[in-house]
């Protein structure tokens, strides 16, 4: 983080500002995690007039090599004060256009949040960082046999290692522009859900949304 030489007027803005904003709605829903998420235009629209108000601005610039993109976040106080938060990197799931808008438009989101102490999504307990969307799976009550007949195949406990993570569950979803379009791939592989999907058929069904 990079900073000018003194922060008084910035921090006394920043903390008004902080005490007057609510956080914003959540108001776009996301298909794959059942979730809701605030997105950036709300953001904006929401801290926008009390930032004016308390002579605060920002400046986000973007940049990357089309497969890789940063963002940079500069808060301004009409002072001259300012601070510069660390740079945001991202990896695009594709190297195009597209895929470079999608991942300028969640970095931008996420960094803007981060610097005014706003929330823009639902709280999963860190389980999408860690990987951990899925709970282990407890193995099936098994069942008194009769006439001989073999008890039931308990499924191995390592198959809850088979389902995509919540990263590549939200890389789906970035990847995606019609939610529609996505469910009726996802079941065509033969899931009702994308935290049920498995990691042989990640890629497949990524390659059909991409298109």
């Amino acid at each position: 983080m990079n900073k000018s030489e003194s922060i008084k007027n910035f921090s006394i803005a920043m903390a008004k500002f902080q005490g007057e904003v609510k956080n914003p709605p959540k108001s776009a829903d996301n298909p794959f995690f059942k979730s809701k998420y605030t997105p950036l235009d709300v953001l904006i629209d929401t801290a926008k007039p009390l930032l004016l108000a308390n002579g605060l601005s920002y400046i986000q610039s973007c940049s990357g090599d089309g497969s890789s993109i940063i963002v940079t976040t500069l808060l301004m106080h009409n002072s001259g004060e300012w601070i510069e938060l660390d740079p945001l990197t991202l990896k695009a799931d594709k190297a195009t256009a597209q895929g470079a808008g999608s991942a300028i438009t969640y970095g931008r989101r996420y960094a803007l949040a981060a610097a005014l102490g706003l929330a823009s999504d639902e709280d999963d307990d860190g389980n999408g960082a860690e990987g951990n969307d899925k709970k282990p799976l407890k193995p099936p009550k098994q069942q008194p046999t009769t006439n001989n007949q073999p008890p039931p195949q308990i499924p191995p406990q390592s198959e809850a290692t088979d389902i995509i993570s919540e990263a590549q569950r939200k890389r789906l979803y970035a990847i995606s522009k019609d939610g529609d379009k996505a469910k009726e791939i996802i079941a065509k592989y033969g899931y009702s859900s994308s935290k049920d999907i498995k990691k042989v058929d990640y890629e497949k069904i990524c390659k059909e949304i991409e298109v």
